[in-house]
């Protein structure tokens, strides 16, 4: 004998689906700014690694440098499409779209 769901009105089904929609956004958005997160502290450890173990020829500092900066710009990045996309979730929760 197999069971089937209990059976919902089109409109409720229509709301638990955008709702999930909207968790999966959010949850695909942290992750994303944790994998931004993960990287830009990469970016920033290698960074120091050459710094550290540098022979002071320019170059070598100008590349460690470089790595921290490009870090640094990398969780900046990650931050300001992390709080674009949220912004744009809690409006679509109240109602107001979000889009654009």
């Amino acid at each position: 004998m197999s069971e089937s769901l209990p059976s919902r009105p089109p409109g409720e089904s229509a709301v638990l689906r955008d709702q999930l929609a909207v968790d999966r956004t959010e949850l695909a958005n942290e992750r994303t700014l944790l994998a931004y997160v993960r990287t830009s502290l990469g970016l920033v450890a290698v960074g120091l690694g050459v710094l550290h173990f540098a022979r002071s020829v320019w170059v070598e500092d100008l590349l460690g440098w470089a790595f921290v900066a490009f870090g640094v710009l990398a969780f900046s990045l990650g931050l300001f499409r992390f709080q674009r996309i949220r912004a744009r979730v809690i409006a679509m929760k109240r109602g107001q779209g979000g889009c654009g």
